[in-house]
């Protein structure tokens, strides 16, 4: 049997713009580490892009994450409320400050953390709400601004996969996601719409936490007097290299996610009347973005996930499962029911998205799956 040659990843960084030009000025300036002219650059671009007033750059999602919770003064004895689906860097940043994460089930038709759920996990330990917008589908963030206020709760907003969503706050007006909570973070690794290759953003429209959070990354280095530590911080900053290529990014970031969001029609047209394959539901009054283009697999689908997943590897296209859930980990292990998130992770899969996608491969892909389905 003739193998095949054809091989779709499922994600593909796209690097065509000013980053070689700007890493070549960083190597000529010497100023390759954690200081450098691009460092503030991609920030202060980054914060605009957002409409925050600051934002703190980080050598990836995970320690932005935990920067924020650090700066929340969240710590021992604190509960932090988390979806259940979601990467396992949310829950452990949590762990990470001696606090403990509590699991709330998600929406099964929006995939997002099940609002409904929420104030019923609220005691006097809780003191963040940490909402995911998972593969960059916006959190129903007015009713979690809600809660947050009635309860008197921090909200920070987990919005690695979800750069440039869009939730609408107000009659009229959109805010992005990351901007609506007191802090929000974002990753930058080399599968996320735009790419350091690893890093991430904390952005907030509080000056203290931002300067908090600029020293916390730096050792807990009291800025205006060197190797004077007030703090125990952290080894968390960002290289001016990576800024670097952030910058460039950053300056064509509408055009990649006007590429995104093609991918995700030509998939959803060319799939939309294939029996067994269901769409997430965009809740009302947001913007999604395509991070990976993800779908559900069930009946009538003659195939189970697990088998498309290993058919379509044999025709030479890269997909992943979604995430574990959460109370699945042993860190993480619970009794407790969470029908909707084990629902999901039994039957989603995400499709390959990345940069270097044709249409062409998109009616491969398709093709593929409709081929299985008769």
């Amino acid at each position: 049997m003739k193998k095949n040659k054809r091989f779709i990843p499922i994600a593909f960084p796209e690097i065509s713009g000013n980053e070689k030009s700007y890493l070549l000025n960083c190597l000529k300036s010497s100023w390759i580490s954690s200081k450098g002219e691009y460092i503030d650059r991609f920030e202060e671009d980054f914060a605009r892009f957002i409409g925050s007033k600051y934002a703190v750059s980080s050598s990836n999602g995970t320690t932005a994450l935990h920067l924020a919770l650090v700066a929340a003064g969240i710590g021992p004895g604190d509960e932090v409320i988390l979806p259940d689906l979601t990467f396992v860097a949310t829950a452990n940043t949590v762990k990470y400050t001696g606090a403990e994460p509590v699991l709330v089930d998600v929406n099964k038709k929006s995939w997002q953390i099940n609002t409904r759920l929420i104030e019923g996990k609220i005691n006097k330990k809780t003191k963040v709400l940490l909402p995911v917008h998972l593969y960059g589908i916006p959190s129903d963030m007015k009713k979690i601004m809600e809660i947050a206020k009635k309860y008197k709760l921090t909200v920070i907003e987990d919005a690695a996969e979800a750069h440039g969503a869009k939730v609408m706050m107000g009659d009229v007006s959109f805010k992005m996601a990351g901007s609506i909570g007191l802090m929000g973070c974002f990753s930058f690794y080399a599968n996320k719409i735009i790419t350091t290759g690893e890093g991430g953003m904390v952005v907030t429209d509080d000056r203290k936490k931002a300067d908090l959070m600029k020293m916390l990354r730096d050792h807990g280095q009291d800025p205006g007097r060197h190797y004077y530590h007030p703090l125990i911080g952290f080894n968390y900053r960002m290289t001016n290299l990576q800024a670097a290529l952030g910058t460039a990014q950053l300056e064509r970031i509408q055009k990649l996610l006007n590429f995104k969001s093609r991918i995700a029609a030509l998939y959803t047209n060319m799939l939309s009347k294939v029996a067994g394959i269901y769409f997430p539901e965009i809740p009302a009054g947001t913007e999604a973005v395509c991070w990976l283009y993800s779908v559900i697999v069930d009946k009538p689908y003659p195939l189970s996930r697990d088998v498309l997943i290993k058919k379509l590897k044999n025709r030479g296209i890269e997909t992943r499962p979604f995430f574990y859930p959460m109370h699945r980990l042993p860190a993480y292990i619970s009794e407790e029911s969470f029908p909707a998130a084990d629902y999901l992770f039994h039957h989603g899969i995400n499709l390959p998205s990345g940069y270097n996608l044709t249409e062409g491969d998109i009616k491969y892909i398709c093709a593929v799956i409709k081929s299985f389905s008769k």
